[in-house]
């Protein structure tokens, strides 16, 4: 296999598409099998993670299994697990597996691997449109009453947002429940893909791009309602920003805005946790420091509910909320709303865990 991000030259960026639709991009492998695919462009490696971002092989994955399927059939429900850190400076190859074709069901299973090794797998369930007959049983979470985020004038200089660039940006929304117990919170956020996505991309787009989207500030969750940071220092963040492995889909000015961004964000964060830490030290006592040392996704699912309802390119307001973390493992729910009001997704992910220990570790994953 070729020492490079891609198994073949990337071509050039398609500009009739949104950022989020060249990323996604997958290229047939024909001479390894019918069903086998790759990534077309290099992969992004997150600062501070420990392979490549999450949604990429969750999307890449849903979209190779996606061109198996009839398109009256649309995905309700995947179910992933991430077995290895995926390596950026190498290429991801999909193999799909047609599991079942039934008159209403079509089962699916995709293995990503890298150097022959799997590093993700999946498991997808798509439905035949219209099946579920005329009468049917109908009910959904309504979506909080929270304004959508306003839209620059026309131009204006780009607002600031917290994903700090790549293909789709968010707009935090809120913590319900800020200074109550760890499982009462609830975190909110805005997110959608940049750009139009192409006509030519259709459905398929779309549901990409959310699959995409559902992994981004997901396991982190946890850590966020015990009010510990991802990032113990801003000086850690600016190393673990310059240490940026294939960001194809970051710029200098996207990268330099994030940084100070996030310094700004922590500082602030850092000054309430201080004065909660004095407060609470003036009732209890002094408290235990906690930081953590290690956080990485496990597992993944999405229930798609109503995939022909929503634009990804449009903003979708997010829910998450975490009702369990112990053994040093965390567990967050997601519900995902259309800016219409519809709920259009549910996802759940758990993910290890783990705080700085004042001794070495005694074991490894």
């Amino acid at each position: 296999m070729a020492n490079s991000a891609t198994l073949f030259a990337p071509p050039p960026l398609d500009s009739s598409k949104a950022p989020i639709e060249n990323v996604l991009e997958l290229t047939p492998v024909e001479d390894v099998g019918k069903d086998v695919f790759t990534n077309t462009r290099p992969l992004w490696h997150p600062p501070g993670a420990r392979g490549i971002y999450g949604g990429a092989a969750i999307a890449q994955s849903l979209a190779a299994a996606m061109r198996t399927v009839p398109a009256d059939f649309a995905v309700h429900s995947m179910h992933c697990y991430f077995v290895l850190a995926g390596d950026s400076a190498i290429p991801i190859l999909y193999h799909v597996e047609r599991v079942r074709d039934g008159r209403s069901f079509i089962t699916r299973t995709v293995q990503a691997r890298q150097r022959g090794r799997p590093i993700f797998t999946t498991t997808l369930s798509f439905s035949k449109a219209n099946s579920g007959g005329k009468k049917k049983l109908e009910h959904a979470s309504s979506m909080p009453s929270v304004a959508l985020p306003e839209e620059p004038l026309p131009g204006s200089k780009r607002t600031f947002d917290e994903s700090g660039g790549g293909p789709f940006e968010t707009k935090k929304a809120g913590i319900v429940n800020r200074n109550s117990p760890p499982q009462d919170k609830r975190i909110r956020r805005f997110m959608r893909s940049r750009g139009r996505l192409s006509d030519a991309g259709g459905h398929h787009a779309h549901i990409s791009a959310l699959a995409y989207i559902t992994d981004s500030f997901f396991i982190g969750t946890v850590s966020r309602v015990h009010d510990v940071p991802r990032f113990s220092s801003p000086a850690e963040l600016e190393k673990l920003l310059n240490a940026l492995k294939n960001p194809s889909d970051l710029d200098d000015e996207d990268i330099a805005r994030a940084l100070k961004e996030l310094k700004e964000e922590e500082t602030a964060d850092l000054r309430r946790r201080l004065q909660g830490a004095l407060d609470k030290v003036a009732k209890e006592g002094p408290q235990e420091h906690k930081e953590v040392g290690m956080m990485v996704s496990l597992d993944h699912s999405i229930y798609f509910h109503n995939p022909w309802a929503f634009r990804a390119d449009e903003w979708m307001l997010t829910e998450m909320e975490s009702p369990w973390a112990g053994e040093g493992r965390g567990l967050v729910l997601q519900k995902i709303w259309s800016k219409d009001g519809i709920l259009i997704a549910t996802c759940t992910q758990e993910g290890v865990v783990r705080l700085k220990q004042d001794e070495p570790p005694r074991s490894k994953l």
